[in-house]
């Protein structure tokens, strides 16, 4: 699944998470693929599986691209 880093970033914060935020804003794609960047999300500790459920959920405000 394909989503947008800011979306992303925009999430964590309002989660508060705002170190894996910072983190994620270095080290990931513009564009973040979970299969092709999930080593990426692992190392900064985020479950691709809980992603998704909040992109299903609407977490992302409808910004993926399938």
């Amino acid at each position: 699944m394909k989503l947008d880093k800011q979306e992303l970033l925009r999430l964590l914060h309002t989660q508060g998470d705002n170190e894996t935020a910072d983190r994620a804003e270095r080290e990931l794609p513009d564009e973040v693929d979970t299969d092709r960047d999930g080593d990426a999300l692992d190392a900064l500790g985020l479950d691709r599986t809980q992603l998704m459920a909040k992109l299903a959920g609407g977490a992302f405000g409808g910004t993926i691209a399938p």
